[in-house]
């Protein structure tokens, strides 16, 4: 990889590590720490076990 490449990598990551920071903020402020971190990690679980976030969304019928 170009350093270039590297750079732009890395300030992309560093955006995305910000925009997760605020998200988890106003989840905190909304609904309290316990709830955050729960999201969070059910976020990760997903992710590790490739199921698509569409399904997981609640229903309201």
């Amino acid at each position: 990889m170009t350093s270039t490449r590297l750079r732009n990598e890395a300030d992309s990551k560093d955006q995305y590590f910000k925009e997760l920071a605020e998200l988890s903020e106003r989840m905190i402020a909304a609904h309290g720490k316990e709830f955050s971190m729960g999201a969070l990690v059910l976020a990760a679980r997903f992710i590790a076990e490739n199921k698509p976030f569409e399904q997981s969304a609640v229903r309201t019928s």
